[in-house]
């Protein structure tokens, strides 16, 4: 298992890859993007060859580039991680918290590969993954991504809780690009398991968790909505953005369940009351009734005014 731990003393359960299946991996990629690379330098040779020497020249620095660097970076890119090599080792890349990697991982992994693969002729991702705890070389490192073992016998997912059907699609419209990998890896880590947690403790952690995610989005606390619930629903929001990058937009744009608004935590007009049409009766006016006058409440002089209802995600006492 991986020793990354989060601030609640929660363990990221994934299996990282060590160094013999990394460079099995490594080879059979390296195997591949070599032959093509020859096969495309005999096709540049033969067509350029009523070039000056500079413009071959030219040609096979771009050819190199684009077969033993470009191609490498758009493979993982488009495979999410699963490179030829690492589909047949079992291995898959991805982020620090456990998500696909997006294009800024492959490009840094493919830029610093060059040194540690090509130009050492892998002796510096050798001796980064043997020093690394989680078997992990410098290109890792500074992509904050993790190579971990996807065939593992008797390894079983913990999943994310699925939110309440009234939160379905309410958060739509959230900015989630400003919270970081490690908040949505402490956010994860806590929902598959909060229900092995101390009741109190767990919904101290909810409440702490939530008012992060709420301080990193910028956008007010939902009113009425418990932090776990609250966590399930932008975990799962974010799953679907991801989920929808990867594989493309499903059928239709998720919807916002009837009667539900885009501002948080208030119905829409006739959201909870008779449908739209439904005639309202009205109440009969009674002869000689007298309404009764509107009392305004007396307060105490030096009484001070009760504090607002909180919004944030408070713990219980």
């Amino acid at each position: 298992m991986s020793d990354l731990v989060t601030g609640d003393a929660v363990v990221l359960g994934l299996r990282p890859a060590r160094l013999p299946s990394r460079a099995l991996a490594i080879f059979l990629d390296l195997l591949v993007y070599v032959t093509g690379y020859l096969i495309v330098s005999i096709a540049l040779t033969v067509a350029t060859a009523s070039l000056d020497p500079a413009a071959q020249a030219a040609v096979s620095v771009a050819g190199f580039v684009l077969v033993l660097v470009g191609v490498p970076i758009a493979v993982e890119t488009l495979s999410h991680g699963r490179s030829l090599g690492k589909l047949a080792c079992g291995l898959r890349v991805v982020r620090d918290d456990g998500g696909p990697i997006r294009f800024r991982h492959a490009l840094v992994r493919g830029a610093m590969g060059v040194v540690e693969l090509l130009m050492t002729f892998g002796a510096l991702a050798c001796i980064a993954s043997l020093v690394s705890a989680r078997g992990r070389r410098l290109g890792d490192v500074f992509a904050g991504a993790l190579v971990v073992r996807e065939r593992v016998p008797g390894a079983r997912v913990m999943p994310v809780p699925a939110p309440p059907p009234w939160l379905a699609g309410r958060f739509s419209g959230l900015d989630l690009s400003a919270v970081p990998d490690g908040l949505w890896l402490a956010i994860r880590q806590y929902l598959t398991r909060m229900d092995q947690l101390d009741p109190q403790v767990g919904a101290q952690m909810a409440a702490r968790l939530a008012d992060d995610l709420v301080a990193r989005t910028g956008a007010p606390p939902p009113v009425g909505v418990p932090a776990a619930a609250f966590l399930m629903a932008v975990v799962h929001e974010r799953q679907s953005r991801d989920a929808a990058r990867a594989f493309g937009p499903g059928p239709g744009a998720p919807a916002l369940p009837a009667g539900m608004p885009a501002a948080w935590g208030q119905p829409a007009p006739g959201a909870y009351g008779p449908p739209a049409g439904t005639p309202v009766p009205r109440p009969v006016p009674v002869a000689g009734a007298v309404p009764a006058p509107v009392v305004a409440p007396v307060v105490a002089p030096g009484t001070p005014a009760p504090p607002p209802p909180a919004t944030g995600f408070a713990p219980p006492a």
